[in-house]
Formats: structure tokens, C-alpha cells, sequence
């Protein structure tokens, strides 16, 4: 039972920082749609899963005990996101009537973009391996690890699902998709630190 509560209580405060995943589920439901920001936070729970999976299967000890393995993990991942905050960087103003706009994503896009926003961050890579180092019992039983990397991958879909939700309110979308370029700009800028400091940070981790 204390396991399990430690689990919980380290996820969801993990979950609930702000990083990469929140700048791309709050940009995608405020831009584009809410349909959008769901199906991002539903790809970053399925990219947990990815990190679940291989935690179980022991290659995220060896990935974080590799330095050149971490490192360009580390690489591959800040590219991705100076990639896509430079594509919101250029982002140029909507002349046409705020309702009238269409999402330039289609489903499975928004899907695959929560997942890669998540499955190239290292960060999940350690949090994870170092939860399941921290917190878990080597006799633990197998099918509860299962149930706690479930949790863990359920909590994320659940809370940025939530996210999309607040940020696709017609309330909010109305007021804000006038200045639509300066928010996408501002995300953009955001993946751009994000990436940034994701290549440059040293090789500890």
C-alpha cells in the first residue's frame, strides 16, 4: 500500500510540471481544436508507455547509465522540439474571422505529435527508471509493476487530457485566436528553450 502511494504521489507531481508536453497540448487546443489537444495528451500517454515498456524490460537502466546512449537520446529529442518551435516561431497572423479557422492537423498527426514530443524527451527516460528504482521492491510482482506503469501512462492521457479541455473553452479560444500568431510564437519560443537547454545540459543525469 505505501508502495503504491509513493507511486502516485511522484506521478502526479511530475505530471502536473510544466515542460514540452504542456507547452504542445496547450498550444494544440488553444490553436487548433480540443479534439486536437486530446488526441496530443492521448499520444503522450501512449510515448509512457513506450518508456513503461522498456523500464519493465530493464533498457531504461541501460539508457541511463549510458552516457553517449543518454546523450543522444538527449540530441535527438531537443532537435525535435527546436524543430517544431521553430515552425511556431513563424507562425503569421490569421486575417480571417477568428471562427472561421481550420485545423491544419489531422487526427492522427495531433496524435503522433504528443507522442514524439514525449517518447524523444530522456527526462520521462530518467523519471521513470528512477521511480521504478526509488520506489518499486525488486520482489515486487510483475503484474503490479504492469499496474503501476498503467497508472503512470493513464495519469498523464488523464491530466493532459484535462489540459485540452480547459484551453479549447470557447470562451478562452474566442478571445485569444485574434492574437492566434502571437501565442503560436510564444509556444514556439517556449519548445525552442525547452530544446535548447535539452542540448546543452551537461552529461549528468
Amino acid at each position: 500500500m505505501t508502495e503504491w502511494i509513493v507511486v502516485i504521489t511522484i506521478t502526479l507531481l511530475a505530471v502536473i510540471s510544466p515542460g514540452p508536453d504542456f507547452a504542445m497540448v496547450t498550444r494544440n487546443s488553444l490553436m487548433l481544436s480540443r479534439r486536437s489537444g486530446v488526441l496530443t495528451a492521448l499520444g503522450i500517454g501512449l510515448g509512457v508507455t513506450v518508456h513503461v515498456s522498456y523500464t519493465l524490460l530493464g533498457v531504461g537502466l541501460l539508457i541511463s547509465q549510458s552516457l553517449w546512449l543518454f546523450n543522444a537520446m538527449k540530441l535527438v529529442g531537443a532537435m525535435y522540439l527546436i524543430y517544431l518551435g521553430v515552425k511556431m516561431l513563424f507562425a503569421k497572423p490569421d486575417h480571417r474571422q477568428p471562427k472561421v479557422h481550420m485545423a491544419p492537423l489531422s487526427d492522427l498527426a495531433a496524435l503522433r505529435t504528443g507522442f514524439l514530443t514525449n517518447v524523444l524527451n530522456p527526462k520521462t527516460t530518467v523519471f521513470i527508471v528512477s521511480l521504478f528504482m526509488q520506489a518499486v521492491r525488486p520482489d515486487t510482482p510483475l503484474i503490479v509493476q504492469i499496474g503501476y506503469g498503467a497508472f503512470i501512462a493513464l495519469a498523464h492521457a488523464a491530466w493532459f487530457s484535462l489540459v485540452a479541455l480547459c484551453f479549447s473553452a470557447s470562451t478562452v479560444r474566442e478571445r485569444l485566436l485574434a492574437v492566434r500568431h502571437w501565442i503560436d510564437r510564444t509556444f514556439g519560443g517556449l519548445l525552442v528553450a525547452f530544446g535548447v537547454l535539452l542540448a546543452i545540459a551537461g552529461g549528468e543525469h
